[in-house]
């Protein structure tokens, strides 16, 4: 693997945002799904969470191999992140737990109704600390001589708050266009309606977290202005923005896979055009220089070890998620609903 080892740095840049972009969607559906069901009643929240039960206990694992590849592969970007963004992060595991043992819980407990509100509670918690870490990260941490040298309040500012509020309502778009998929009659016609409102409030909030993104960083004007960034990133933005008609297009229509398929597609985009503005940058730095790609890097030894033994494992990872997904195709049957009948005990 000589010919790829001025690369390696790029090489594992780009594998882990597939992986990170797998886990977007994949476990955002699911937060996405958790967040909605606070507004349903007990029997509606049984029936949604019942939506993703194959699927929910591998997509938050994807967590666990993300940390795994960032700590091998870029180290100092690790040990940075984590320094600065202790409470978002924590509040992030805590989330996931507490989401994991009240779906567990519910299956066997006499007052189900509690332990559904605390699995949707538990994905609003995941859905907010994920954003706050996402808008401490893109709005610059300080970092002085290699270490985090700012506030542990650091990610908690304005900025961070319009992301985090970007992140709930992408999940809450996201999940609703799962559901669009997965179910059918009243649940259905109740997540067409949920995804339209939440999908124009991502829209509105995404414009503006590049508007202030753009004003933070000249830098990223200046890319999308001049070659080769006026050709790629326009181009993935205008792919987002057409995802964004096209899914507005399927939910009038009532299609049932279009809005999830632009949704995947916007997430797609908008990830691979933000990337490209920002790179090298991998911690853009409001004191010094930035931590590029290539100054967080591990050594090339141990970037091409981990490239060998991921070139092994993604293949397995891939057609075990494609055989899974195959394995649980289908929409899931809505029971009889009663309305105003008793649905917080279990029968």
């Amino acid at each position: 693997m000589q010919f790829l080892e001025p690369y390696l740095p790029e090489v594992w840049l780009f594998i882990i945002g597939f992986f990170l972009l797998y886990y977007a969607v994949s476990d955002g559906f699911d937060l996405g799904v958790g967040i909605i069901s606070l507004g349903a009643d007990e029997e509606e929240r049984g029936f949604i969470m019942g939506a993703i039960s194959s699927v929910w206990h591998d997509n938050q694992t994807w967590l666990v191999l993300l940390g795994g590849m960032l700590f091998g592969a870029f180290p100092l970007f690790y040990g940075i992140v984590l320094s600065s963004l202790y409470i978002p992060i924590l509040a992030m595991l805590f989330g996931l737990m507490f989401r994991g043992v009240a779906f567990e819980f519910r299956e066997n407990s006499t007052h189900p109704a509690v332990w559904s509100r605390c699995f949707g509670l538990g994905s609003l918690v995941v859905a907010v600390a994920q954003g706050f870490a996402l808008g401490g990260l893109l709005g610059g941490l300080e970092v002085e001589n290699g270490g985090f040298s700012g506030s542990v309040w650091g990610w908690f500012n304005p900025f961070s708050c319009v992301v985090a509020l970007g992140v709930i309502c992408g999940y809450t778009m996201l999940g609703a266009n799962y559901l669009i998929f997965k179910t059918s009659g009243r649940m259905q016609n109740v997540s067409y309606r949920i995804s339209g409102f939440a999908s124009i409030l991502t829209l509105i909030i995404s414009l503006i977290v590049h508007f202030l993104a753009a004003a933070k960083y000249p830098n990223l004007v200046d890319k999308l202005m001049s070659p080769p960034g006026v050709y790629t990133i326009s181009a993935l933005l205008a792919l987002a923005v057409f995802c964004f008609i096209m899914l507005f297009a399927g939910l009038k229509r009532r299609r049932e896979a279009t809005p999830l398929l632009c949704n995947i597609g916007i997430i797609l985009f908008s990830f691979a055009g933000l990337s490209l503005g920002m790179y090298p940058d991998m911690i853009p730095n409001v004191i010094s220089s930035p931590i590029t790609v290539r100054r967080a890097a591990a050594s090339p030894q141990t970037l091409e070890f981990m490239l060998v033994v991921m070139i092994v494992l993604i293949p397995v990872i891939l057609a075990y998620t494609g055989y899974k997904h195959r394995v649980f195709r289908g929409k899931v049957v809505e029971p009889e609903y009663t309305p105003g009948a008793n649905h917080d005990e279990k029968h």
